[in-house]
């Protein structure tokens, strides 16, 4: 995959490729200002392929988007690790192939995009990697527990885990509380409420899954 976009300051993409750990200038400002522009974006994207979605939902999908994981992949594709500039510790530590490394210096390079060429040239850029992933965002039909469960595995983290809390009501017309727990990477709890135990669960399990894709980065 390629970025589809021809700087005419170079130095620009150099410097959103350059880690703090080089000294200044470097990428920090840059990741800042990008982060904000790939989130108005892909929140744009998202609201016109999701006409029908709630904000919650619409939240819900752009955290899967733009999360530390995801953003490393896109980094991956465009090959934003063979050019990164990294101080002497982090180049021996292999920073080149680091997460939080990488989803930062793909925000820098969105907002290095942005100063070079304008607003529609970043939108450009963006929207032609992202159109995909929310084209797949839409065909998926995975439930929230299986989504959780799929990213606690992929992390190698234990299962989450789910207890009813309380039921109410006449058998006829029973509600359910049910609590969705993780012990790893934090220790959270999330309790949702439902017509039906499954659907109380599917609720606390995508409570957690935005919680974890919330979560900050460590640099």
């Amino acid at each position: 995959m390629e970025l589809n976009y021809r700087f005419r300051d170079p130095a620009l993409a150099q410097l959103a490729l350059t880690h703090r750990s080089v000294g200044k200038p470097n990428n920090e400002r840059l990741e800042f200002l990008g982060d904000a522009l790939l989130g108005a974006i892909v929140a744009e994207m998202l609201y016109e392929a999701h006409p029908k979605a709630s904000e919650g939902e619409l939240s819900r999908l752009r955290a899967q988007l733009v999360n530390g994981q995801a953003l490393a992949v896109v980094a991956r594709e465009l090959a934003l690790g063979d050019g990164l500039k990294l101080g002497p510790g982090e180049l021996k530590s292999g920073g080149f192939r680091r997460d939080s490394i990488l989803a930062d210096a793909f925000e820098a390079m969105v907002a290095a995009v942005y100063l070079d060429g304008g607003f529609d040239a970043c939108r450009e850029v963006v929207r032609g990697l992202f159109d995909e992933r929310i084209a797949a965002l839409r065909r998926s039909s995975k439930d929230a527990k299986t989504r959780l469960q799929e990213w606690l595995q992929a992390a190698g983290l234990p299962l989450p885990q789910y207890e009813l809390v309380a039921s109410h009501g006449e058998d006829h017309a029973k509600t359910f509380d049910v609590s969705c727990t993780i012990s790893e990477p934090m220790t959270f709890t999330a309790q949702a409420h439902g017509g039906n135990r499954r659907a109380a669960e599917q609720d606390a399990a995508e409570l957690v899954l935005h919680r974890l894709l919330e979560q900050p980065r460590a640099s």
